[in-house]
């Protein structure tokens, strides 16, 4: 939220800073402001200093402190420190935009200024065009959220803002109809504006659900600080209507593009000769599934700038797009992200990848497309198989946008070097950036509206040429006399090292300079090798030749591995969850956070904003956050930057915190620097004993170790010395320990003391800052001071000695000390005891308070939630006892049913049985009556044959009867009278017994009705006990009355 002044807050932490961090000597003050502490009263003379006893003066301290620890370019620039350029990032505290009497009415005499009624006063904002104005909402405040995305936990804060919100703030909201648009808060009394919010910096947005109290609420969260923090704010509704439209005005601004509009030409200005030319900077960064679960970016090769891919994992490639020159032109979408191996290929041979997301960077610059790339496609598998040692191959990668106003789509080609490793081959982090980078200028014709396709169309421009700076360079030195071939393949011409610069310039060597060679002999990796696989074996025990290895330098390719094994973080898997816990809670300290790309002017480190930036300050965050003693301060970046260089940034907090506690650098931060004046006095009292005659000539000039060695110390020499020694030092730190630091000082003393005897005072802490460390930008030089430093034996019961020397030295001075300025001193000492306990005290208190609060809250919810568990419980027991009486009812229901049914089956088979036998009686007397009515037939067809012929031969008889055997006359039916009553007699009978068989016939099928009829209404029975039964999911007597069913329908069919 862009809280200035309009915008109050309440914080719900304590808002007390201890004053301890306001002394002389503390390197970044918690406060973040040059004004002195409430409880010194302003005076200079109350301040807690640091008192030096035989090393010099508090002055001559902090001059060579401020030499290392100070950003000479912020104390050239000249007055102090500028609050305003440098605000302190907001607190990760709920706040509620609430304004007190004196905010209000500073802000309305800002607004108003002299002249009331001013047409330009800011009151009165200019609305956006095309923006959706909604009155009556409440304000009802914002907190921070770990994920921005998540519904779940935007309710849950939605839920407590609701509940908590005692403040509530009535505001109306104006929404863009456009996606480069800002969501506003307005005050509805004036108009005037309380806060804007970026769209391109809201991530989500959520409504209550319906049902419940937050039905009237809606909520929207947004990336704050970098997009380091989000928060989310929580709005009411007073008309619960609202809550959707105001939704859909979100969707429609994050949909929408702005509509640039056209200006007429007699309003237009002359056109430039470059003002047809827009320049495009596109980078180019690959990233590899880590088996985390995330995908980390892969490294890229500083000497030969390839990438360096691992063959068969999945990969994701990640385009920036950002428009340097020119009048900004909006890109609306991205249509085509595509890749293929080689170089100069063509358009057919280009692959498509899968599109994941496309949108604008947090600060909205840039253009952000990332795409997924599985390599194990055939396409892509000349990218897929491992390259030979020493070689590399290129890749095209192309991205097709559309831009708003330009009539045809517009493609950046990327051609990169990869080189292909083993997927077992470990990933080491080197100094190169991790995106190749390649400038590009469009060169665009403005369109007459009769040449557009509509006259109402947004296209203002067609593409006239299209050019890399990589293209234009060739182009250039083509057609130049003196032809040059180059090699590069689109990156810019690195400018000349650091090495190169004069000798006798006054200008201290900057931090971070020189190049350190990831090239080795294969022998020596190969021994390096051998090591590491023993060690792996048991990690608790170092191996015995590690040693020697380490004291030649460890091989640069392996010291991010080699300095995580010899600090111990081999296993810090919950370091790094609290790393991770860390850079979410607030600092103190933020405020005084230095300009790295200043104090650390590394390519890693240059770009503002940039992942070294980024990862360098939210270290340097946690720290202060994790040991709260000693906090932040500058002289810890240089060397947390060092670690950087060598491995992720959850590894080098580890190494750092390891540094810290268990090298003991942190003590000599602590007790005024108590610890850091016994290390010079050490320092010296082993001048004394190697280098007496350079001793004693830094007595007579006056020069004391703390005066040229305080960076040495507190630092670690990662401060103005060239890399390649700055690496082999910390080589020798982490397996030897912080007294190391005393070799190489007595060798830097030992190799420079013919120049130190011929300086007078000035000149010995000029030759100190400048000349000193450029001596070793060679690595033939630093090599060999390496080698003179690990060949001084500096036993440990020498320093032990000169401690006690030194804590025997401090007893006698205290001793000797007047008693008041000794008892001034205590008393000081005491005070500052007295507020940092105090001040823990509150502390302690406030959370004590807040723990009790929490625990009361948790244990009124545990209460309330134990009052519905018993209610449940005693619910759940009375259902289980009338379950269980159901389920004894049911018992005895299906147990009589049960018996019911077997008795109808018994009963049902004799029915089936009985019908059986009458079926069969029947079929046989069918039979035999068939059999009987043929014979008949038959007899009667003979007789008639025999009559037949009989009558023929009769010469009376043949007159009545026809050929056909029909009577002629009615006279035969009175001849044939007598002999026809014989056969109707017997006819007769024969009807008779067919009719007594056809009624028995009807009644047995009548019968087999009755009993099939019997058989249904039994099934019917069946099926109701079987839902019963299922109903109570007994599943033994399912498959019974399955069986049942089963016997009682095959008996039925085989019935019918």
């Amino acid at each position: 939220m862009d809280d200035k002044g309009s915008v109050g807050k309440i914080s719900v932490s304590s808002d007390s800073v201890s004053t301890l961090n306001s002394e002389d000597f503390v390197l970044v003050s918690r406060l973040g402001d040059d004004t002195p502490s409430s409880t010194n009263n302003g005076s200079d003379d109350e301040k807690t200093g640091l008192k030096i006893v035989g090393n010099g003066s508090e002055q001559q301290l902090q001059r060579a402190l401020e030499d290392v620890l100070m950003d000479p370019s912020v104390s050239d620039d000249g007055g102090g420190p500028d609050p305003s350029a440098a605000p302190s990032p907001p607190k990760l505290e709920m706040i509620l935009p609430v304004q007190t009497a004196q905010e209000s009415e500073l802000n309305e005499r800002s607004y108003r200024g002299d002249d009331e009624s001013s047409s330009g006063s800011p009151c009165s904002p200019i609305p956006d065009e095309d923006s959706v104005v909604f009155s009556q909402l409440t304000y009802l405040g914002c907190a921070s959220v770990n994920a921005p995305r998540s519904e779940v936990e935007a309710l849950r804060m939605m839920s407590i803002l609701r509940g908590q919100c005692q403040l509530p703030l009535d505001v109306t909201l104006s929404v863009p109809g456009v996606s480069e648009g800002t969501v506003r808060l307005l005050d509805p009394n004036n108009g005037t504006e309380i806060a804007n919010y970026p769209i391109y910096k809201i991530l989500f947005c959520v409504r209550g659900h319906d049902g419940t109290a937050e039905s009237d609420c809606f909520a929207f969260t947004e990336s704050h600080h970098n997009a380091e923090i989000f928060r989310i704010h929580v709005f009411r509704c007073q008309i619960r209507e609202a809550v959707s439209r105001i939704l859909y005005s979100f969707a429609t601004a994050f949909r929408r593009s702005a509509k640039k509009s056209i200006l007429s030409s007699q309003q237009a200005t002359p056109l430039t000769p470059d003002s047809d030319l827009f320049t495009f900077t596109v980078s180019l960064e690959i990233r590899e599934d880590d088996g985390k679960g995330t995908f980390s970016a892969v490294v890229k090769d500083k000497d030969k700038q390839s990438f360096k891919l691992r063959a068969g994992l999945d990969k994701k490639i990640v385009i920036y797009v950002q428009q340097t020159s020119n009048k900004e032109l909006a890109i609306e979408r991205c249509f085509g992200l595509l890749l293929s191996p080689g170089k100069n290929v063509k358009n057919s041979d280009m692959h498509l990848l899968d599109l994941e997301s496309m949108g604008k960077s947090s600060d909205g610059k840039s253009y952000i497309i990332t795409g997924s790339w599985n390599p194990n496609t055939p396409q892509f598998q000349a990218v897929n198989e491992e390259t030979p040692k020493d070689k590399f191959m290129y890749m095209t990668t192309a991205v097709d946008l559309v831009i708003t106003e330009v009539e045809e789509p517009v493609r950046f080609l990327l051609e990169t070097r990869v080189r292909v490793c083993s997927p077992n081959d470990r990933l080491f982090w080197p100094f190169s950036k991790r995106s190749y980078t390649e400038t590009f200028y469009l060169k665009l014709r403005q369109m007459e509206r009769k040449e557009r396709k509509s006259p109402s169309s947004d296209t203002l421009y067609e593409v006239v040429s299209l050019e890399s700076e990589t293209e234009r360079e060739k182009r250039k030195t083509t057609a130049a006399s003196n032809m040059i071939p180059t090699t590069g393949t689109g990156t810019a011409v690195p400018s000349p090292p650091e090495d190169d610069e004069e000798d006798d310039n006054d200008e201290p060597l900057l931090s971070g300079s020189g190049d350190v060679s990831k090239e080795c002999a294969e022998k020596i990796l190969e021994t390096w090798g051998d090591l590491l696989s023993k060690w792996h074996l048991n990690l608790a025990v170092r191996p015995r030749q590690l040693p020697a290895l380490v004291r030649s330098g460890i091989p640069e390719a392996l010291r991010g591995e080699v300095w995580q094994l010899l600090a111990g973080c081999h296993n810090n898997d919950h370091q790094v969850e609290e790393y991770r816990t860390l850079i979410t809670k607030e600092s103190p300290q933020d405020s005084a956070s230095p300009g790295h790309n200043r104090t650390f002017p590394h390519d890693y480190f240059k770009d503002t904003g940039g992942d070294g930036q980024d990862s360098l300050y939210k270290i340097c965050k946690a720290y202060s956050v994790y040991d709260e003693e000693i906090g932040y301060c500058q002289g810890q970046s240089f060397l947390a930057a060092v670690l950087l260089l060598h491995m992720p940034e959850e590894q080098a907090f580890s190494v750092l915190v390891k540094i810290m506690f268990d090298y003991g650098l942190r003590d000599l931060f602590k007790q005024n620097f108590e610890d850091l004046h016994c290390k010079f006095f050490q320092l010296e009292r082993l001048m004394q004993e190697y280098i007496p005659d350079l001793y004693s000539h830094f007595v007579t000039v006056g020069l004391e170790a703390h005066m040229y060695a305080s960076q040495w110390f507190l630092t670690l020499f990662t401060a103005k010395f060239p890399l390649y020694m700055v690496f082999h030092i910390i080589d020798l730190l982490l397996c030897e320990g912080i007294s190391v630091i005393f070799n190489v000082a007595l060798a830097l003393l030992k190799t420079s003391k013919d120049d130190l005897l011929q300086t007078d005072f000035e000149g010995a802490l000029k030759f100190f800052r400048v000349p000193v460390p450029k001596r070793y930008r060679s690595e033939e030089n630093a090599k060999k001071l390496m080698e003179l430093a690990c060949s001084m034996k500096i036993s440990q019961k020498k320093l032990k000695t000169f401690e006690k020397e030194y804590h025997t030295m401090r007893e006698q001075q205290e001793q000797q000390e007047a008693p008041i300025d000794r008892y001034e001193r205590e008393n000081r000492r005491l005070q500052e005891a007295n507020m940092r306990l105090e001040q823990e005290n509150d502390d302690l208190a406030h959370e004590l308070v807040s723990s009790k609060i929490a625990l009361r809250k948790d244990l009124d919810n545990a209460e309330e939630k134990a009052d519905a568990l018993n209610k449940e419980l005693l619910l759940t027991k009375q259902k289980l006892v009338d379950s269980e009486d159901e389920k004894r009812r049911l018992e005895e229901e299906s147990a009589q049913l049960k018996e019911m049914c077997r008795r109808e089956l018994d009963k049902s088979e004799s029915e089936i049985k009985k019908n059986g036998s009458i079926i069969g009686e029947y079929k046989q007397i069918c039979s035999q009556l068939s059999e009987r009515l043929e014979k008949q037939q038959t007899a009667t067809r003979g007789e008639l044959e025999k009559i037949r012929a009989k009558v023929e031969g009769c010469e009376k008889c043949s007159g009545l009867f026809n050929k056909e055997g029909r009577v002629r006359a009615r006279a035969a039916t009175t001849a044939a009278g007598a002999s026809s009553e014989e056969a109707d007699e017997e006819k007769e009978g024969l009807k008779n017994q067919l009719r007594e068989m056809e009624l028995e016939l009807a009644q047995t099928k009548l019968q087999l009705v009755e009993a099939e009829c019997k058989i249904q209404d039994l099934e019917h029975h069946l099926g109701l006990a079987l839902n019963e039964v299922q109903a109570a999911k007994k599943t033994w007597f399912n498959r019974t009355l399955s069986s049942i069913k089963t016997v009682t329908g095959t008996q039925g069919k085989d019935t019918a």
